[in-house]
């Protein structure tokens, strides 16, 4: 039996987790939110992991709303570097072993082929510059983690395009998407269980790792098929990204090849449309 810490247990990862693990009770699960547990307090972090002494840290706290990074840089590096610097030096110490959560956002989205985990990163955002930046920190610093990056994050739980495409339906009457984006929507749910796949493996794969539901589509394709799987009528209109202007920008190209991950851990990876028929239990 293992003794699991999840950081940032409020947040939609850390949700998906908790639901997920109420399945299993193989191991001991500590979830963290931030007032229990603040990554950006060095002192905090090693009596917490000299108290509760767990085998694996899973790190789902981070500043992770893209366009408010731009304008707020100073809280967006605190909580994605400067933590999960603290995050090292207590799994270092403490012999734990990191599970880091990372991000399509540390490419350009120059490609026209799904990235690979030895594609060189380009950010293009700070958000994405701050979570590579941890990426590289835990790269030279500890032997004992492994980075997932993700993309396209949705759940039941928290803020996420899929829950605010079901809002906008019911307020709406018209809804515009943009259609020149193009990713993999990845299930929270199913990132959680990936997760639990690393735990629960007999050997250590340490490294990079690339995680998301197989297949791709633009954030139209994948709006309309979210109203199509709960059977709402909505006027969709495809619209260019220069038609929805944002504070950062969004990579034009940003899908994710997860077959090292799916190998690696004989994990079978779920299209994202079957992923996604998951809506129906949530509404």
């Amino acid at each position: 039996m293992k003794r699991i810490l999840i950081t940032g247990a409020n947040g939609q990862l850390g949700q998906c987790l908790r639901k997920v693990v109420s399945e299993s009770s193989s191991h001991v699960f500590l979830f963290e939110n931030r007032a229990m547990l603040n990554i950006t307090d060095n002192d905090a972090v090693f009596a917490y992991f000299h108290k509760h002494k767990p085998d694996f840290c899973i790190n789902t706290a981070a500043f992770t709303q893209v366009d408010l990074a731009e304008s707020h840089r100073k809280e967006a590096y605190q909580i994605n570097v400067e933590g999960v610097k603290n995050l090292i030096e207590a799994c270092e110490e403490f012999s734990v072993k990191l599970i880091q959560l990372s991000t399509d956002f540390v490419f350009d989205g120059a490609e026209k082929s799904p990235y690979l985990e030895t594609d060189v990163p380009h950010p293009q955002t700070y958000y994405g510059q701050t979570k590579l930046e941890a990426e590289t920190w835990i790269q030279h610093n500890l032997d004992a983690h492994y980075i997932l990056r993700t993309s396209w994050l949705y759940s039941e739980f928290g803020h996420n395009f899929m829950k605010t495409m079901l809002r906008l339906a019911s307020e709406k009457k018209k809804i515009r998407v943009v259609d020149d984006q193009f990713g993999s929507p990845t299930s929270g749910i199913d990132l959680a269980k990936a997760i639990l796949a690393i735990v629960n493996a007999e050997e250590n794969h340490y490294g990079l790792y690339h995680f998301s539901n197989s297949g791709e589509t633009t954030w139209y394709g994948f709006a309309k098929e979210i109203f199509e799987k709960s059977k709402l009528n909505v006027n969709l209109e495809a619209i260019c990204t220069d038609d929805f202007p944002t504070p950062a920008a969004r990579p034009n190209y940003s899908v994710l090849n997860s077959s090292k991950f799916a190998k690696t851990f004989q994990f079978e990876l779920r299209s994202w449309q079957k992923a996604l028929s998951d809506v129906n239990k949530w509404l």
